[in-house]
Formats: C-alpha cells, structure tokens, sequence
C-alpha cells in the first residue's frame, strides 16, 4: 500500500472569531472544527457537526445528524434555526449557508497537489481529492466517502467503483474490503 496525499490544507487566517450570539455553530469538516478551535471567542448557543470525527475535533456538540452531509443536517436541525454560523473551508458548498441564512466564516482552503499515484486503487475523501486524484491519474479505480465526492470524481472522469455506505474511516475501509 502506497500513500500518496492528494491534497495539502493551509488556514486562511481571519483573526479571532466571536461565536456569541450565534443560536446555533455548523461545523462541516474536522478541519474545520480544529482551526475554527484556535481563534474562537465566547460560545454559540449550540453546536451541529457533519459526522462523527467533526464532533470529537470540536467537543461539545448539541447535533450530529444521522446522515453525515449536508442534506442530514438540514433534514434535522430545528427550524427557524435563529442566527447561524457556517464555519468551513473556502468553495465549500453553500447548501448549508444558504437554507440556513447563515454567515460565513472561512478557515481554510486545499491545495491540490500532483504525486505520483500507482496501484490497483485509490480511496478519495473529499471532492477535492478527486479532483487533483483526476489530474494525475483518472485510470485508477476509486473508492469514495460519500455521494458528493462521488459525484465529483464522475465529473471529473474517474471510475468510482464503491462509495461509502458512512462517510467515516470505518466506512471507507468497508467499501475498500468490499
């Protein structure tokens, strides 16, 4: 087994970040949660967090849909939500922020990078890894975490032969064992 990062995370830095009177914190990724965790000041009345890694790299969090993606979250958040914040990376998708009328704070972006990749398999966990994974080598089979990044990995031309029944690390090897 070869590993070869497909991506590389930089924080974009926004200087601290006050989280009082926010009715509810979105947390979409465990990256995230950890930047969002160096610069936060006060307390957002309650915390929802995309699967199960972004709640342990946050803490307390209030909601953690059953259905890891955005979509889970919408279904189950409370309506009217009040005042949001969607903390996440840059060119995120804005399904979250936009049903919610939330603010947006930025925290980082990817950089697609360009290794060699070789093997009889590559597993993408994020439409950006696909993305740069279609750069370097679109012939590789693909297993993905989860029906976004499937979504791009065919967009961008690679064969996605399983996805992710969770969009997890025990997930992602299921479908790797497959």
């Amino acid at each position: 087994m070869t590993i070869a990062p497909l991506i590389a995370i930089e924080s974009v830095e926004t200087g601290p970040v006050d989280l009082n009177g926010y009715d509810w914190l979105v947390l979409t990724s465990a990256t995230g949660a950890r930047e969002l965790s160096k610069r936060a000041t006060g307390r957002a009345a309650r915390v929802a967090a995309i699967g199960a890694a972004t709640a342990r790299a946050w803490g307390e969090v209030d909601l953690v849909p059953r259905a890891a993606s955005q979509e889970g979250l919408l279904a189950e958040i409370p309506r009217p939500a009040g005042r949001v914040l969607f903390a996440g990376a840059e060119g995120a998708r804005p399904l979250l922020a936009e049903e919610l009328d939330a603010d947006v704070v930025v925290l980082y972006r990817t950089r697609l990078l360009a290794p060699e990749v070789h093997g009889d398999l590559a597993v993408v966990a994020s439409p950006s890894a696909a993305r740069a994974l279609a750069l370097v080598n679109a012939a590789i089979p693909v297993v993905s975490i989860g029906p976004e990044t499937t979504a791009a990995a065919r967009a961008e031309g690679l064969i996605v032969v399983r996805e992710a029944e969770t969009a997890d690390t025990p997930g992602l090897v299921r479908a790797v064992a497959g």
